[in-house]
Order: C-alpha cells, then structure tokens, then sequence
C-alpha cells in the first residue's frame, strides 16, 4: 500500500534541469485509477513539461510511457481493480461528449488531456489518471517492454494499420531509431515489404534483424530517388523530424502513395506540387491513440513477438537519462526500484 509521500521528479523551472523530489500520494478522485509505476519510457515529447510548452504549469512531473499496477480506485470506477497491470500513455482522456468524442474519435477530442502535461505523469511512484485513459497490459509482456509501447509503440502500430498499405505492399520506414526500431518490427510482422532509412550504414544489420527487407542510407544521395528505384513505396512512415528529408521522400511514393508523419521539427514541408497532384500523392500526420489503441498494440506485440529495445536507469537519474535519450539503445526506461 501507499504512504503519504513518494519519490518523484519534475520539471519546476522552464528550460531547467529535472529535479528528484518528495511529493504527497495522490488519491483518486471520482471515476480515477492509482497506479503504482514500476516503468516510464522516457520521450522527446517530455521536453514539453520541461519547456514549459502548451501551457503547461510548472512545477510538474512529465513522463507518458508508463507500466505499472492498480493500486487504489475512486468512487464511479468500473473497469479496474487493485492488482490489474495497467498502462498510460500520451493520451491522458477524452471529455466523452464533445462533437468529436460522439463521433467517437477520442483522441481529437477538443478537451482531451495530455499526460505529464495537463497532469503529473510517470517520472514518479505514482499517479493517477482518468480510468478511460488506462489501458492493460498483458501477463506476457514485462513493464519495462510495456512502457515504451504506450507512446513509441502505439503510434507507429496505429499509423501503419490505418494506413492504405496491404500484405506484399512496399513500406518505408525513415529513421531507426525509439520510433523507428518498432516501426520496422511492426511493418514486417503486418506483411509489409519493409525498407529502413537511415544516415549511415552503422544500423543496416539492426534494421535487417529486426525485419527490414531492404536498407537505404540516406547519405549516399537522395532517399527518395533511391527509393524509387525500388520501385516506390505505397506508405513511407516518418518517424525523425526533419522536414527537409521528409520532404526528399515525397518523390520516393508510388502514385496515390502516403507520406505519414509521426515526427516533425515544427517546420513547414517544402514539397513541389507537382509531385502531389501528378499521382495523387498525399502527406497526412498522425497522433498518437487512445488506451484501446494501446491495447491492440500490445497484444499484437504479444501475438508476433515484437519487442522494444531498452535500456533502464533509475528513477533517480531521469535528468541523466533524459539528456542521452538519442545515445541509448534505443528506448530509455525509468525503474522505480518496486
């Protein structure tokens, strides 16, 4: 059971360091869930708390990747008992009753929350969120392999399977990298024809290990000419932000193709025309989804074996963990130490 107080760690001053704290146990209020975090992926969208971006009030404890169990419940809570492994991902809730969310589309809701911005996230030993926006996780997979999946995971799971590719189709994936490493693991696992970009050849056998049928290193020249000469992508899923390289791409897409974004510099897209109109070419964005999303993606990951790669730090070194998020294995992880 809880104490009074916890460890935790947050965002107090805009541009700041993370600091380690002390802060009293939150209790859920009505139709709320306390969870008990054993892990919390560690992601570039925590830079927004630390920034003090979208409005975000400070002090505040970021993190949006998180595994942990049911420790208590508020009044009106249906869903969850104490003891369930749960998640919580980017998607912190929805109103339920706007325009959007009757249309069903909970994570466009016009008042929906993001977690570890809107409220205190996983950088702690506990937190509490809204029982719509929890999300299970299965007895197979570890908290540590959950984490990274309610962020990285979901959004590339759901991008790719809503997107217009099918079995046999070509699928490029730009970066292999926390995005990108699960994005070829779940193209391959989809029946997609995978190829991997990425500068450099240092990750070709990783990108081949985890199911790339074909590696493009963007160094060598333009990836959408190389691509093209694979005879095009039906979807390419761009998982680094870079607006120049995405834009490079565009030409690489099979007429009626996609580019989808799932990582962007805040930069306009410098894409010819030509290139959409001639060939009903199109780039579309994607956002994240809701704690089903991030059900399906996990059993999914179950059910073909697809696995975050991680490396863990302790709760204590968030701040550590935070500053070498692009040098680590590929997904950063905080442990509690529970």
């Amino acid at each position: 059971m809880a104490g009074t107080t916890m460890r935790a760690v947050q965002a107090q001053t805009a541009g700041g360091e993370f600091v380690v704290t002390e802060l009293p146990v939150p209790e859920p209020g009505r139709g709320q869930v306390r969870v008990e975090v054993h892990a919390c992926g560690v992601c570039g969208g925590d830079a927004i708390a630390r920034f003090g971006a979208l409005g975000v009030a400070l002090p505040r404890v970021p993190g949006h990747e998180v595994g942990g169990v049911v420790d208590a419940v508020g009044d009106g809570v249906t869903e969850w008992r104490v003891g369930d492994r749960v998640g919580v991902g980017w998607h912190g809730g929805s109103c339920l009753t706007c325009a959007v969310c009757r249309r069903g589309d909970f994570v466009n809701c016009v008042n929906r929350t993001i977690v570890g911005v809107h409220y205190d996230g996983g950088y702690a030993e506990y937190l509490v969120a809204p029982q719509d926006a929890v999300a299970k996780i299965p007895d197979a997979l570890s908290f540590t392999d959950a984490a990274p999946l309610m962020c990285a995971g979901i959004t590339t799971f759901n991008a790719l399977r809503r997107s217009a590719a099918g079995p046999g189709d070509t699928v490029a994936v730009h970066g292999v990298g926390g995005l990108g490493h699960l994005a070829v693991q779940f193209a391959d696992k989809m029946g997609f024809r995978t190829v991997a970009i990425n500068r450099g050849r240092e990750k070709e056998q990783l990108a081949r290990d985890l199911g790339a049928d074909e590696y493009i290193d963007s160094n060598e020249g333009s990836a959408g000419e190389a691509l093209t000469r694979l005879g095009g992508a039906t979807v390419i899923l761009g998982t680094v932000g870079s607006s120049p390289a995405q834009a490079d791409l565009v030409q690489g897409l099979r007429p009626n193709g996609r580019l989808i974004v799932v990582a962007n510099d805040q930069q306009p897209l410098p894409v010819g025309m030509d290139l959409l109109v001639f060939g009903r070419r199109g780039v579309d964005g994607w956002y994240s989804g809701h704690a089903a999303d991030s059900e399906d993606a996990m059993n999914f990951a179950v059910l073909k074996g697809v696995r975050p790669l991680v490396q863990t730090f302790p709760l204590d070194e968030a701040e550590q963990a935070f500053q070498n998020m692009s040098k680590v294995t590929m997904r950063a992880v905080l442990i509690t130490g529970r």
